[in-house]
This record gives structure tokens, sequence and C-alpha cells, in this order.
């Protein structure tokens, strides 16, 4: 995969250029001091990924994801984390907290790779309908699927596709996560984010910004705050 850096400070930049060409499966093609220069750049060019700081002079990180193409995936690199729910609103791959380590770098770049293939794998893009009491048919490699709400971890819209991840497999199809969460239960399934819906059901635990599903940490973003504490968590939390 290809991938550009965008940050303001030439020692980030290196920083995060160095852990790039340790990576086999991504190719460094340009590096921008700005996001109004990288721009410019993705008007005539396709990337793949963009790691992209967000506090930068001029167009910050967050105006200039708003407007990248569909296809392009971005994971921020920033020394704040006050802005992760935010960048998660807006379809982020990933966040990274700078100094980024290694081997959070790592599975960065393999949430990347594994997005990519599904959306190139033909065998993953499946249709959804046909919604029942306790499960949904999917149609993926000429076959129709029976998937049981029950099975299902969350969802996850990437643009303008929405992963579906169960106890023992991810399917992707080309809907967008507002027209899937139409046809979910709602006494099963809750957004949490723009980018994510859960099953109430496999919650492990949580705090004020995150739900924790398994290994897996979902964002609670601004905007769906209220409705997942006031019309959910307060009316099953025991207290004294």
């Amino acid at each position: 995969m290809n991938c550009i850096v965008v940050d303001d400070e030439p020692l980030a930049r290196e920083a995060i250029i160095s852990l790039i060409r340790q990576m086999p499966e991504l190719e460094l093609i340009k590096e921008f001091s700005s996001a109004d220069a990288a721009a410019r750049y993705l008007d005539a060019e396709h990337v793949d990924i963009i790691f992209l700081d967000i506090q930068m002079p001029g167009t910050d990180g967050i105006t200039f994801a708003q407007n990248i193409p569909q296809k392009t995936m971005v994971i921020f690199t920033t020394a704040y984390s006050q802005y992760a729910l935010e960048s998660y609103e807006i379809d982020a791959l990933d966040y990274l907290i700078k100094p980024v380590k290694p081997e959070r770098f790592q599975r960065a770049v393999a949430k990347a790779m594994s997005y990519k293939k599904l959306l190139e794998t033909d065998t993953y893009v499946v249709d959804i309908n046909d919604i029942q009491e306790n499960f949904f048919f999917i149609r993926a490699d000429r076959k129709v699927f029976k998937v049981l709400f029950n099975d299902i971890l969350f969802i996850q819209g990437l643009k303008d596709y929405v992963v579906l991840y169960t106890t023992d497999q991810k399917v992707i199809t080309a809907m967008n996560i507002k027209t899937i969460q139409a046809k979910l239960p709602p006494n099963i399934f809750i957004r949490t984010s723009k980018s994510y819906i859960i099953n109430k059901h496999k919650i492990s635990s949580f705090d004020n910004n995150t739900v924790y599903i398994d290994q897996h940490e979902i964002p609670i973003g601004n905007t769906y705050h209220a409705a997942f504490f006031e019309d959910f968590v307060n009316k099953k939390l025991f207290s004294k």
C-alpha cells in the first residue's frame, strides 16, 4: 500500500517515516508539512493511507480528513488524546498517540491491510436482506448464509461500507451504517458513534468514552453519549 505523511513538525514526520520503512507492506511516496500541500497532491494522485497530524498551521488535520477521497484511509498521528472521539466521527481508520510505539503502529497498518483486502475480495462483498426475528441472511460467494444477531459483536462503518464483526468472521457490504442500523432490532443493538453499532449483550465493560467488547475498544461519540448512558446504562445500573 502506498502512503503519505502529513505533519508540520520535521522530527515527528521523520519518526513516522522511520516506522513506515520498517513495514515492507508500505511504500512511502511523499511527505508534506501542511494539509494544503497534501490536498493539492491528492487532486492528481491516488493514496491508500495518510498518516496525518491534527494540529497544524493553516488547515488542521480534522478539516482536511473530511475532504479526502472516499477510498483513502486516514490514520491520525498526534500528541493530543482529546481528539480521538472526533477522529472516529469522520471515519478515521485509527488514532495513534505520539510518540508512536512500533507495535501500535504495526496494529494500525494490519487494520488498514485487512480493510483494503476486504474491499478487494469479491467473496467478502455481501448483501444483507430478509431480517427475521433473531437472524438475517447474507449473500456471499454465490451462497446465502444465516447470521444470528447473537453472533454479532459490533458493526463498523467505513465510508460507504460496513464491516460486521462476528464471533468467528468479518463480512463487509457496500451499505452505509445508517441503513443497516434501521434493519437491526434496537433491543439488541445500539449506536455508540458515527462509525460504530454494538451488540448490547456483548459488552464486557465501559468507561466514559469507550466500550470494551472482548479485545476491541469501541469509542462513544459525543452525539451518542447521552443515549448510551441515559437510555441504556442508567436503566440497568445497580446502585445503592
